[in-house]
């Protein structure tokens, strides 16, 4: 290396940080750091006019505490420091420079000899060169300097500092007094002092300084890697946030479109309302325009013969004129048009429900515990927890955090769930599924996606097992001649039977057992329990198609059966309102409680065929056209919705669909007649199941009812038998 460039880095090296000149008595604080003593005194002093106790370092800013003294001089001197300072004295000429060590004069010194270890000035060096056990010395001379020869000056021997010891140099280390000593001062003020030779002590304070320099660097490594991880969280918090604005801007610009949307639609509904008005008052115009020339067509005509006053014309006309002017007074005149008064009402003004959370939960690290522990049931309370950690996934909870939980039912539905907040970063979710199939779980913490949102859980269907059947052929007691209809009592569990052709209604108990008939003239074809607990009988060929019947047998009343002409079935809702399917003019009709008033009548659009079972449920009506081999749904108002299954024998097709029923688990029940088999529905016509095999073998299902405890009962046209199934869960 150039010796200049050299010094030059030696300069910098040697810089006071506070002065940025050479370091002059450089003194040392605990944090390592070395400054210009006059520097640090200046810089505390400093401090103390600010009635500050500490400074800071200037180059790692730690702080420490001001000495008491006026003077840091009792801090350690800089030993590196001292040395560069003695080697830039070599090279800087306004530096005070070295003076000679071998002579009394105090000669600057011209060269230095590094076997003596001495600064020589001019005169010494003559005699130095002189004296022949010298001259083979390697002398120096300050203004030749090489390179090496800087660096062999900075690693010099150091000297004992001594009295009468200055030639001596420091080759032992006190162990006991813990400092540098020469030869002469193990004699003299060491002495039985334990001691080790310099190189030795240096060495094992090096492995001690080497492995607390490995921990700093390990913990350099430590920190630098927090450094890097802070960078990235806050690279990473400036995108979310950003993305967050950005986020709450497209709100924002969409709400501003739909509004805009909303405006343009709201003006074209006013033009609307504009156009249609002035219609009626133009059209009104011209109709009152036109009475007013006929009326004055007549009055000038009539006006003219009766100015003319020639009497024949008067007697020809007469006739014609009475009777025209008869007309024109006579004829309905058009009233004004008064428009509607058109106001713009506000329901419900722009409420923008939205905040900004700031929070440690990071939905990423989020995470729901119990969502697929065990298979959820049909109806039965289930639930799963959601846990809310920071970034380094330590649970924890933000009060703040906003958690949406959405259950979708196979239909796409929202179930309704509840949300058990516990304030300590865990959110219970407690749900009871209504209807078995696949459900989908989404989950939001502060709009994000929780981690595996959503996921599917399978809801297992309440399924129904044969129990046991009863009934046969017959005319006897419990044996049918034909098992056209019939219904279970809420309130007692009796099963009432339409026998049609042995023309009486039998009366069992909930396992079958005769309890009681009811004699009829004509053929029933159909009965239902009132909430009273009475039996309401549908006898088409007779007088009076409507009768009543308390459950022990007795006649009660007959109802006003004018609005039917040839019932077919009878249902009664949830509130206690009469549904009868009429097969003469293929109506549904609806009537009162009492029966007395029509209420409701409404047929399937484009549709020839007669109605066989109608039900009311959760705000629909639910038809079977056993001849259409379809289930024809409609609206609490008798508006035509859709069609459920066709013709055929797969799954949620029918052939000859008869009786319905709806389950406590909401499933629609179909008679499923000429494929042998009942088929199970939701609500909105979905296919579920089906219930077939040897128990539905050469049968003809016509009727299904459901007692209190949820059995299902389904009566077999065919073979004149009824068969009970109970609810159970296949595991």
């Amino acid at each position: 290396m150039d010796v200049q460039l050299l010094f030059k880095n030696l300069k910098k090296e040697a810089e006071c940080p506070l002065c940025k000149e050479t370091v002059k008595n450089p003194k040392t604080l605990p944090c390592l750091h070395s400054f210009c003593l006059e520097c640090l005194d200046r810089h505390a002093n400093l401090s103390r006019r600010e009635l500050k106790a500490t400074i800071k370092c200037p180059v790692c800013q730690t702080s420490f505490q001001i000495s008491e003294t006026d003077t840091f001089e009792n801090l350690p001197s800089s030993f590196h420091l001292n040395r560069l300072a003695d080697v830039l004295a070599l090279e800087d000429g306004s530096v005070q420079s070295q003076r000679c060590n071998n002579c009394d004069e105090n000669n600057t010194a011209t060269c230095y000899c590094f076997v003596c270890q001495n600064f020589l000035c001019a005169s010494c060096f003559e005699a130095h060169q002189r004296f022949k056990a010298l001259r083979g010395h390697r002398n120096v001379l300050i203004d030749k300097l090489q390179a090496q020869d800087v660096q062999d000056f900075i690693h010099r021997p150091v000297m004992c500092s001594q009295k009468y010891h200055e030639d001596q140099p420091l080759e032992f280390y006190c162990v006991d007094c813990k400092v540098l000593i020469c030869h002469k001062c193990t004699v003299v003020s060491h002495n039985r002092h334990s001691m080790t030779e310099t190189q030795k002590a240096a060495q094992e304070q090096k492995t001690q300084i080497t492995a607390a320099v490995a921990k700093v660097k390990a913990e350099i490594v430590r920190y630098e890697s927090k450094i890097k991880k802070q960078t990235d969280l806050r690279n990473k918090s400036k995108i979310e946030i950003l993305n967050e604005e950005k986020k709450m801007t497209d709100t924002v610009e969409k709400l501003i479109r739909d509004l805009r949307e909303h405006e343009r639609k709201m003006k074209d509904k006013f033009r609307e309302i504009y156009e249609a008005e002035q219609k009626h008052h133009a059209t009104r115009l011209e109709n009152f325009e036109l009475v007013v020339t006929q009326l004055k067509s007549c009055f000038e005509r009539c006006q003219s013969i009766l100015d003319r006053n020639f009497n024949v014309e008067i007697l020809q006309t007469n006739h014609a004129i009475l009777g025209r002017c008869n007309e024109l007074l006579n004829v309905r005149k058009p009233d004004l048009y008064g428009s509607p008064h058109v106001h713009y009402l506000v329901e419900k003004k722009l409420d923008l429900m939205d905040r900004v959370v700031v929070t440690k939960t990071d939905p990423s690290k989020c995470l729901a515990e119990g969502q697929d522990s065990e298979e959820v049931k049909e109806r039965k309370e289930t639930y799963f927890v959601i846990v809310t950690k920071d970034s380094e996934e330590f649970q924890c909870y933000q009060q703040d955090d906003k958690i949406e939980v959405d259950i979708l039912t196979p239909e796409g539905d929202q179930r309704e769930r509840d949300i058990k907040d516990t304030k300590d970063g865990k959110y219970t979710v407690t749900y009871t599924p209504q209807v078995a199939g696949q459900h989908r779980v989404e989950i939001l913490v502060n709009g994000q996606p929780l981690t595996g949102s959503p996921w599917i859980v399978q809801v297992h269907q309440q399924q129904y097992q044969f129990a046991f059947q009863f009934g046969s052929k017959g005319k006897g007691q419990g044996e049918f001649g034909c098992i056209l209809d019939m219904d279970v009592s809420d309130k007692t569990g009796t099963i009432a039977v339409a026998d049609v052709r042995n023309k009486r209604i039998q009366l069992l108990s909930a396992e079958g057992k005769f309890r009681n008939e009811i004699k009829l003239h004509g053929r029933p074809c159909s009965v239902a329990f009132t909430d009273s607990g009475d039996l309401l009988t549908l006898v088409p060929e007779s007088d009076s198609k409507l009768r009543v019947f308390s459950e022990e047998g007795h006649f009660i009343k007959h109802i006003n059966d004018k609005h039917l002409h040839k019932p077919d079935r009878l249902s009664i809702d949830s509130y206690g309102r009469i549904i009868i399917t009429d097969w003469s003019d293929k109506k549904i009709k609806v009537l009162s409680p009492d029966g007395n008033d029509l209420l409701q009548s409404f047929s399937a659009p484009d549709c020839d065929k007669s109605p066989d079972c109608a039900i009311y449920h959760q705000n629909k009506f639910f038809v079977s056209y056993f001849l259409a081999n379809c289930v024809k749904v409609f609206d609490k108002t008798g508006v035509y919705l859709h069609d459920i299954g066709c013709k055929g024998s797969n799954d949620g097709h029918f052939d000859y669909p008869l009786g319905l029923v709806i389950d406590k688990y909401n499933r629609l029940i179909v008679c499923d007649a000429g494929n042998h088999r009942l088929q199970l529905f939701t609500l909105s016509g979905k296919f579920l199941s089906k219930i077939d095999g040897q128990n539905f073998k050469n049968r003809f299902p016509s009727t299904v009812a459901i007692n209190s405890g949820g059995s299902l009962i389904v009566g077999d046209y065919g073979n004149s038998r009824i068969s009970v199934f109970h609810i159970f869960l296949p595991y």
